[in-house]
């Protein structure tokens, strides 16, 4: 039996049969639609938060108070509360050669009102580094000025949502504004960024770290960001940190010091795993559809009695028939892979344009594993049926038309 044969066999059989053939295409096309427009939300988000990480600055460090890890045990009865940090420490880190900047933070929530207006946003106290380290923008003015980190200037810089909030369309440049009980001359506005691992910069005011320890009424930093010279420097700058700050504290490890990329490379193992665990439920669906072609074939075969004992009584050995069935279910289920990739890539395009913002992409695996996975399942699961065609008896086959 020749291929064109075959191939046109399979044809006929296909398409005079519509209900079930199209039954299978729309299993076969939804399992590998859900594989691949899930991975591809999964590579999205990955991608998502790479770029939240790269937005934080490059070659960053993050020092924060107190030890991650825990002890397992009991809680001691004279438990020790980890030092604070202080503008004192963050000076004390500038002083390492594998550190370029250092910018302390201290962070809280105030009504900042001009005028009648008035509203509760975060306020942000650190110092001039902070705009090089964070990446920011500045839209009008300037940023905090270079200086004394101990003097404690009544200005401030506006996020964009703040600066609208509060003077609409009015220039806000030399204007002042209330921040608790104190005023503050605003010196400039930040440009529109958004969200940044949820900090929004745009809802915010940033004033010099004096300022803002005076403000809230504290000594201690929320956290300390270090940038080190370039990318070989990181490791000796976080070792640098944790050796200035142990002699600092008397000799105790009482911080945390995580590096960007360390962050970064943890939460990129975890978004991938649960990316390839969602494809993964998403294939279960492709070996539902699998189940699918076995029983609509099986019922075919019931159907189709006849028409195998007269391609036996014809000549058309066991292998033939087998042959025959085995790539009807194939032919069945790359088609329905092929409406399944067009599904999936019109649904990507769609969330792109519903979602711009979101760096929606689909990982070169997806589409490969999605058509191999479907093909391989619908032959599998074609094989019973494909035996069972090629075990009929001609003459009881004929008999029972």
């Amino acid at each position: 039996m020749r291929t064109t044969d075959v191939i046109g066999f399979c044809r006929r059989a296909v398409s005079g049969y519509p209900l079930r053939s199209g039954l299978i295409l729309l299993a076969m096309a939804i399992g590998v639609a859900s594989v691949v427009l899930l991975s591809a939300l999964g590579e999205g988000t990955r991608r998502y938060v790479a770029n939240q990480f790269s937005s934080l600055g490059t070659h960053l460090l993050i020092v924060l108070p107190g030890r991650s890890e825990t002890t397992g045990g009991p809680p001691p009865m004279m438990g020790q509360t980890p030092r604070d940090l202080t503008v004192q420490d963050a000076m004390a880190l500038a002083r390492s050669t594998a550190v370029r900047r250092v910018a302390p933070i201290v962070v809280g929530s105030a009504p900042v009102s001009v005028g009648s207006r008035q509203r509760e946003i975060t306020i942000l106290g650190s110092t001039a580094n902070l705009l090089p380290i964070r990446h920011l923008a500045m839209a009008y003015g300037r940023f905090i000025p270079a200086g004394e980190i101990s003097r404690a200037d009544a200005v401030c810089v506006l996020g964009y949502q703040a600066r609208k909030e509060l003077f609409g369309n009015r220039s806000p440049l030399g204007r002042f504004v209330r921040i608790g009980e104190r005023r503050f001359r605003v010196i400039g506005t930040l440009s529109q960024k958004g969200q940044s691992l949820g900090v929004d910069t745009s809802d915010m005011a940033i004033i010099p770290v004096a300022s803002a320890t005076a403000l809230f009424n504290t000594e201690s930093l929320f956290r300390i960001l270090v940038q080190a010279r370039n990318r070989d420097a990181v490791s000796r700058a976080k070792r640098n940190v944790q050796e200035i700050i142990r002699d600092r504290h008397d000799g105790e490890d009482d911080v945390t010091v995580i590096t960007q990329d360390a962050l970064l490379a943890t939460f990129d193992r975890i978004l991938q795993t649960l990316t390839l665990a969602v494809a993964g439920m998403a294939a279960i669906s492709l070996a539902v559809a699998g189940i699918l072609i076995m029983n609509v074939m099986l019922v075919a075969i019931s159907q189709r009695t006849a028409e195998i004992g007269l391609l036996k009584a014809v000549g058309a050995t066991r292998g033939q028939v087998l042959t025959l069935f085995l790539v009807e279910s194939t032919l069945l289920s790359l088609l329905g892979t092929v409406v399944g990739l067009v599904l999936s890539t019109a649904g990507v395009l769609v969330l792109q344009q519903m979602f711009p913002e979101f760096p929606l992409a689909v990982p070169w695996w997806s589409p490969v594993a999605a058509t191999a996975t479907a093909v391989s399942t619908g032959t599998l699961f074609g094989m019973l049926p494909a035996r069972r065609a090629a075990r009929l008896d001609p003459v009881t086959a004929l008999a029972e038309k």
